[in-house]
């Protein structure tokens, strides 16, 4: 006769399946939320920290095995995600509901950052979270044309503006407030009152990230978002060449003296994949982000290829991201929001954060 299964064998099965991003098994991780026994079936209902989960098939068939081995009939797993929330050291009122606040940051200009926070939004938001982008690069906004987003914003309650919705994105920049001919020749107390604005006087609702598109440098605007903001972590865009490598170290040193951490470093235009041959051309060097994230301790996120698709889908307002999810720009896009979105999950769960919403699956 079959020993009959308890729900305390089936825990201590569920033992011996670890997550891959935050090595440790997912009883002590707290994802089991349920487990229910009847007769020789089971069901069990794990919650993951993060929407970017590429292998939760395989994931879902190793839960399934372990508990299988324990004589059971097939298990019943349903797997959905509840995205935690680092704890910052405080919270403006607009951004009591999200969850993890991403800086997109770069030494210098010209590098492609406005690009990577786009789609680095865009492939958070495919994956079923609440995704927000705040543009604070005052001086040369392109988010809104990059989103192909227009109009100006509104008032529900004629105080807080909303956000702008475009592409699955709330979004918010001066592209939406001024005449987009104009050139803004403001002095850094102006550049600080907006950023304020953008930040306290949005209707920002639940976002489980909003993703900040910072100006290029370390200067004003981007002291101004690291100390009102609470920034989870920032990410820093760099290309290959030493030149702006150099520039690309001074901002991992800006977000350290605020105590912000780094969460990675992207190498964007990697290198040329020709669509004709396949061939791969590294046209401004390569590696040159990797070392330097070795070097100063900083995870390195992904390689981004050049891509003449994501200009034209920039110029389009349709980020490659959403407009070509299976090109190789895409899926580098994609593995570097996925790494970014478990550290902020291994941050949070370390620091007992807070969790946010179901994403079904």
């Amino acid at each position: 006769m079959k020993e009959a299964i308890t729900k305390e064998a089936v825990l201590e099965a569920l033992r011996t399946v670890r997550d891959p991003d935050l090595e440790k098994d997912i009883v002590s991780l707290g994802f089991v939320k349920n487990v229910e026994v009847s007769g020789g079936g089971v069901r069990a209902a794990i919650e993951i920290a993060t929407p970017l989960f590429p292998s939760r098939e395989k994931f879902r068939r190793e839960i399934a095995a372990a508990i299988a081995a324990l004589g059971a009939d097939p298990a019943e797993v349903e797997l959905t995600c509840s995205v935690r929330g680092r704890r910052p050291r405080e919270k403006t009122e607009s951004l009591a509901r999200t969850r993890n606040v991403v800086a997109v940051a770069s030494g210098k200009g010209g590098v492609g950052k406005s690009t990577v926070a786009v789609n680095l939004a865009i492939a958070l938001s495919r994956a079923g979270a609440m995704v927000g982008l705040m543009d604070a690069d005052v001086y040369g906004p392109s988010t809104g044309i990059m989103l192909g987003a227009e109009g100006q914003p509104q008032t529900a309650d004629g105080e807080k503006m909303l956000p702008i919705v475009a592409q699955g994105l709330k979004m918010m920049s001066i592209h939406f407030l001024v005449d987009r001919d104009r050139p803004l020749i403001w002095r850094g107390p102006m550049v600080h009152n907006l950023i304020v604005q953008f930040l306290e006087a949005v209707d920002w609702g639940p976002l489980d990230y909003m993703v900040i598109d910072l100006p290029p440098g370390t200067g004003d605007a981007q002291l101004t978002l690291s100390q009102k903001a609470p920034l989870s972590g920032a990410v820093i865009v760099s290309t290959p060449q030493d030149v702006s490598l150099v520039d690309a170290r001074k901002g991992p040193k800006m977000f350290e003296q605020v105590d912000v951490p780094v969460l990675g470093i992207v190498e964007n235009m990697s290198y040329f994949l020709c669509p004709h041959c396949g061939g791969r051309t590294e046209i401004f060097g390569h590696g040159g982000a990797k070392r330097t994230g070795e070097e100063l301790g900083i995870p390195f996120l992904g390689e981004i290829p050049i891509d003449p698709e994501v200009v034209i889908g920039g110029d389009g307002g349709e980020p490659i991201t959403a407009a070509r999810p299976e090109s190789a720009a895409a899926i580098a896009f994609t593995g570097a929001a996925e790494r970014i979105a478990a550290e902020l999950g291994r941050r949070a769960l370390a620091e007992g954060g807070e969790e946010s919403f179901f994403v079904e699956w």
